[in-house]
């Protein structure tokens, strides 16, 4: 394999335009990898993107970050690995990687924690990389459950939920596309992660207007309101072929008239009719010895969900 032809270099604040330019039209990227999405949190992670070119065109790029002598497969997104041109076939792929594993030891990096894109993201295809990893020492550090519906078959919604839902519909319950995030970060999501989880959520109220700003057509606010007042609300991360609910949330009053899975049944159905691929809703990690939450198991699974991996590798350098 002739890696030698490989050239791989550290992302500097200069080469903004030509990442961005790559990351529209590589086979495996979405919008969270662009830069004015990576940088929001800029101040919390040492960035340690690497660029790959060959000869002087880019074919590849890992967004990342440095942690004294390790780099993770970047920790301020939530999934990442190497991203390719789609023109690099697969014996192209592993010596990419040859390429950047020399970097990262020549660089003195001893661990390598690398967090790929969940498969359904990718509908023609992105795998090649896992066996290379695995020829390369890369070991399974964590597994969780990623849980998305398919919107490509007929959705399987459960009796129990359709049930409910029908007898909610007839309450006065209005959906808004909101434009702010203010009213359901203040008055459902921030109150209920505290409550419930004694958490904050991932993005402050400023950092998440501000993605918005940058990705009006990427991101988008989801509430309920019953008689005026809100009650439940998603965040949807969408691309041009799938829908991820970043945070869903609900008052005791939602709660009590169920009102998120109201406004996640109507999601489910409006994305499925514009032609999107998959909803996805994330995992369902736990601290616990099960090491997930078998009621978040059972709610996804009922409003039609399947089992997706998602795998965290870590590679001793």
């Amino acid at each position: 394999m002739e890696s030698n032809k490989y050239t791989v270099k550290k992302y500097d604040k200069t080469d903004f335009k030509i990442w961005n330019d790559f990351i529209t039209q590589a086979k495996n990227a979405t919008f969270l990898f662009h830069r004015d999405f990576m940088e929001y949190h800029q101040d919390r992670f040492e960035d340690y993107s690497l660029m790959i070119f060959e000869d002087k065109k880019l074919v590849a790029v890992l967004p990342a970050n440095r942690v004294e002598d390790t780099v993770y497969s970047h920790q301020g997104l939530t999934y990442g690995g190497l991203v390719f041109s789609s023109k690099l076939k697969g014996e192209n792929v592993a010596s990419v990687l040859d390429e950047v594993l020399f970097f990262l030891k020549e660089n003195s990096v001893s661990f390598f924690y690398y967090k790929p894109i969940p498969g359904f993201y990718t509908f023609n295809g992105n795998q090649e990389i896992d066996f290379f990893l695995f020829k390369k020492g890369a070991v399974l550090e964590r597994k969780e459950m990623n849980l998305a519906v398919n919107l490509m078959i007929p959705l399987d919604i459960s009796r129990s939920k359709l049930k409910h839902f029908r007898r909610i519909e007839n309450l006065p319950l209005e959906i808004v596309e909101e434009q702010r995030f203010d009213v359901f970060w203040e008055e459902v999501l921030i109150p209920r992660l505290a409550e419930k989880h004694k958490a904050k959520p991932v993005h402050t109220k400023e950092e998440i207007t501000r993605l918005k700003n940058n990705f009006s057509e990427n991101i988008k606010q989801f509430s309920v309101y019953y008689d005026h007042e809100i009650v439940a609300g998603i965040t949807i991360f969408e691309t041009e072929t799938i829908v991820k609910s970043q945070y869903g949330a609900t008052t005791k009053k939602g709660e009590e008239i169920r009102a998120l899975d109201f406004l996640f049944i109507n999601l489910i159905r409006k994305y499925k009719q514009e032609g999107k691929l998959f909803f996805d809703m994330g995992i369902v990690g736990d601290a616990n010895e099960k090491g997930y939450n078998p009621g978040l198991l059972k709610q996804k699974e009922e409003l039609g969900c399947s089992v997706y991996n998602q795998d965290f590798l870590k590679i001793t350098i």
